[in-house]
């Protein structure tokens, strides 16, 4: 039998992670959903966008949203909130993480990239398609 997913497998599944599937809403409710590359970092994610992007624009009139992993197999979902935000360790986790320059000044350079934000959630959910039932865990933060 297989129990609820721990806590300590989503962090290391979030801390892994190439690529951060990022869904928010438009000004007229419709939802936008984009991969973007962050780094899980102090219990946040932490990924660059362009401010004038349809998801930049989007997180700055509503900065509600949800990240989830790329395996519909090994499910993570996590909701909260994303703000710009600065922070040096980011800059270099994300730096040593793509093997790119990152810091706000490289990041600003970037259109595609432009800022920094900080995705702080507050429930995520994990489960595993074969042991659904089992395997279903929420956390809240």
């Amino acid at each position: 039998m297989v129990g609820p997913v721990a806590w300590e497998r989503v962090d290391r599944q979030l801390r892994a992670a190439r690529n951060y599937w990022l869904s928010t809403a438009r000004a007229d409710g419709r939802p936008h959903a984009r991969p973007v590359w962050g780094v899980w970092l102090a219990g946040a994610l932490w990924f660059g966008t362009g401010l004038e992007s349809v998801k930049g624009r989007n997180l700055l009139c509503d900065p509600r949203c949800t990240m989830h992993l790329e395996s519909g197999d090994d499910v993570v979902i996590l909701e909260g909130t994303a703000e710009r935000a600065e922070d040096d360790d980011a800059y270099a986790a994300y730096s040593r993480k793509y093997d790119m320059p990152a810091d706000a000044a490289s990041f600003a350079a970037l259109p595609q990239v432009g800022a920094l934000f900080r995705f702080a959630p507050t429930t995520a959910h994990a489960w595993l398609e074969t042991a659904f039932v089992d395997s279903q865990a929420t956390f809240r933060f």
